[in-house]
């Protein structure tokens, strides 16, 4: 019996309490407009720190406050690269020295793929032959 009560009522999607005695927190409108020249406003607390920046309803682009607050610029660090990082732990005179002894290794058939040394290999033979 107290199953058929419950039917249709969609339990979890409706409130049944009323709004009698409840005091709401004070809010605000704030309004945004977008590079595409849309205007929206969102609903927020008086308390809360308003963003600069909102993304728009419509197409999801950057909105900015009209308001007039201004998005804070972060300072960013320039990106290091490979060889930014190389010359932290040696120096040029280093690598410079660095790539000779690892160029004869690799000429003379010390280091690096086997099918180069093969055919350096046939390239020898043939010469002295």
């Amino acid at each position: 019996m107290a199953e058929r009560t419950l039917r249709g009522a969609r339990l979890g999607g409706q409130s049944f309490e009323d709004e009698r005695g409840i005091e709401f927190a004070a809010r605000q409108q704030v309004g945004y407009r977008c590079s595409q020249g849309h205007e929206f406003e969102i609903t927020m607390s008086i308390e809360a720190d308003i963003p600069a920046l909102w993304e728009c309803p419509r197409c999801g682009a950057e909105g900015l406050s009209t308001a007039g607050i201004k998005p804070i610029e972060k300072a960013g660090k320039p990106a290091r690269t490979h060889w930014d990082m190389l010359l932290e732990r040696r120096s040029e005179k280093e690598l410079e020295d660095i790539l000779k002894e690892r160029l004869e290794l690799l000429r003379g058939g010390q280091i690096g793929p086997a099918h180069l040394h093969r055919a350096n290999a046939k390239r020898r033979k043939a010469a002295s032959a």
